[in-house]
């Protein structure tokens, strides 16, 4: 396994040559930078500008893990779900272009208050997916559905990725302990429901004793996971060079 960074709160104000540097100095491997923040790889760079990312990452030890978006097929609105179907598939583009290995996006949300069943739901975002999923293999890059928010445990996820029913269609273990640590402390019960279709692992602050850190890694271990487990730290520090100096500690320490 190897070990990587999301630029959600951590790295959200370095632009690409600082993150490379940053990372290369701090012996982590991967990046998935978040769109909006100040790395500035998003859909209006211009070709020159998605040749020079791709190049800059070539160039050095990190690999661009992928391109961490927000977005999601949830919604009550069509149009809305179209939208976010369009912006996923030129995010595919994107990563293609700039030598990114996937896009990460999301559930949000159900909508049983509004009456809508949540297997509906479910089952839209499934299709959504499928949809995606086909972008993504044309441009030879995966989806990662991140396993988030209210319909963001192994059930739905697992409901979910039926439908969508696609190869390139994966899912981001979120190691959220709401939702994947049982009454015993364990993960094995939402872990075994998905692992057959786990493609990118987020972990959070690692120091939190309510997840069973070790015992996630041994599993990833055990299931031939060798991508990438990234670090999704926050809130934001205004030292995080420490911040992942004992990120990584950690996480090798727990058997990572």
């Amino acid at each position: 396994m190897k070990l990587g960074l999301v630029t959600y709160q951590l790295g959200k104000d370095w632009d690409v040559p600082t993150l490379i540097e940053k990372l290369t100095a701090l012996k982590y491997e991967g990046v998935e930078l978040r769109t909006g923040h100040a790395h500035g790889v998003e859909d209006s760079l211009s070709p020159e500008g998605r040749a020079e990312v791709r190049r800059r990452f070539a160039d050095s030890p990190i690999a661009l893990v992928g391109l961490g978006s927000t977005f999601e097929y949830h919604s009550l609105d069509p149009q809305v779900v179209r939208n976010n179907i369009e912006g996923t598939k030129r995010y595919c583009e994107l990563a293609k272009d700039v030598g990114a290995q996937g896009v990460k996006v999301r559930p949000n949300g159900d909508q049983e208050k509004a009456g809508v069943p949540r297997d509906q739901t479910l089952e839209q975002i499934g299709r959504a997916l499928r949809e995606c999923g086909q972008a993504a293999l044309d441009n030879g890059v995966q989806i990662r559905l991140e396993m988030h928010g209210s319909v963001g445990d192994a059930v739905d996820m697992r409901k979910v990725i039926d439908v969508a029913d696609h190869p390139n269609v994966w899912l981001c273990w979120n190691s959220n302990a709401r939702f994947d640590v049982d009454e015993n402390g364990s993960v094995k019960r939402d872990f075994a429901m998905v692992k057959d279709k786990i493609g990118l692992v987020h972990l959070h602050d690692l120091t939190d004793e309510a997840y069973p850190w070790r015992e996630l890694l041994g599993l990833l271990k055990q299931n031939g996971y060798d991508g990438y487990c990234l670090a999704e730290c926050s809130p934001p520090s205004p030292d995080p060079q420490r911040v992942l100096q004992y990120f990584r500690a950690l996480y090798y320490a727990y058997g990572g």
